[in-house]
């Protein structure tokens, strides 16, 4: 099939039928993933060999240490876009631990809400301030006049990706 210039071909079709001109756009995406799977690696090792917790522990209790006055277990699985069950044994761990409080959510007693006791608040901000050392340490190598064009190309990036997943036809 001959390349006609008066009809462009569209990206689906670009990769399908020549896919050495998405060879960049392939190598950026392994590239994006492959700093990501070493970051989120190394967070996870760090966190479990220096407080003994895993990494989905310390986002929900993140999640808490933002929200004093608790949330439920369904808020709490929206915005850490897990199952509800997931979000379920997370809590129970960290109830049992005594990190957590469970308590009936005055509107809808099906319902708990959870929120960090004070030992859980102050596990977690001594977790956070050695994250955000560690993340400090791994981009240490990057300047602010290397982060701050990466800050915007990674914007860009995630803009993009936005807009294409949105365009995609509903299945």
């Amino acid at each position: 099939m001959e390349d006609s210039p008066a009809a462009p071909l569209d990206a689906e079709t670009k990769v399908t039928e020549r896919p050495a001109d998405h060879e960049t756009e392939l190598r950026l995406w392994l590239r994006l993933l492959t700093c990501t799977t070493l970051i989120e690696g190394e967070i996870r090792r760090r966190l479990r060999e220096e407080f003994h917790v895993t990494l989905p522990r310390f986002d929900l209790m993140a999640q808490l240490d933002k929200s004093p006055n608790g949330m439920t277990l369904g808020e709490l699985s929206k915005r850490m876009m897990v199952s509800n069950g997931n979000v379920t044994g997370l809590a129970e761990r960290l109830v049992v631990l005594g990190l957590l409080d469970r308590r009936p959510a005055p509107n809808d007693r099906r319902a708990q809400i959870v929120s960090l006791t004070p030992e859980g608040r102050r596990a977690f901000r001594a977790m956070a301030r050695a994250h955000e050392d560690w993340i400090a340490e791994i981009f240490a190598d990057l300047g602010p006049s290397q982060v701050e064009p990466l800050m915007r190309l990674l914007a860009r990036t995630k803009a993009s990706a936005r807009r294409a997943i949105s365009a995609r036809p509903a299945r």
